[in-house]
């Protein structure tokens, strides 16, 4: 279970870096400034991809906690990255299907 935890808050903050990434692409500057940074798309494409899919395996790992807790069973993970985990759910889910 700890194994899965560090997956879920690695693939969470792929998230995260997948939405700057995203809202850097929405509010770019005009062509020909010369202050943008060198693009690189396979990290981006990388860290899209990984954040989008975060979603899914967030929503496994707050199934199995949520079994661990009604069956009273140790899952041995801090409850702070559960609670971060449920909180980054909340904003995936509100990212996905309300603002996009």
């Amino acid at each position: 279970m700890r194994f899965f935890s560090k997956i879920t808050f690695i693939l969470n903050l792929c998230f995260l870096v997948a939405v700057v990434f995203w809202f850097l692409e929405m509010h770019q500057q005009q062509p020909g400034n010369s202050g943008r940074v060198i693009r690189l798309p396979a990290v981006e494409n990388s860290f899209v991809i990984l954040g989008y899919g975060a979603i899914i395996v967030n929503l496994f790992f707050l199934l199995v906690c949520f079994i661990y807790a009604a069956f009273k069973i140790n899952s041995k993970v801090p409850r702070w990255i559960i609670i971060f985990n449920l909180v980054l759910f909340c904003c995936q889910v509100f990212f996905h299907f309300i603002y996009k």
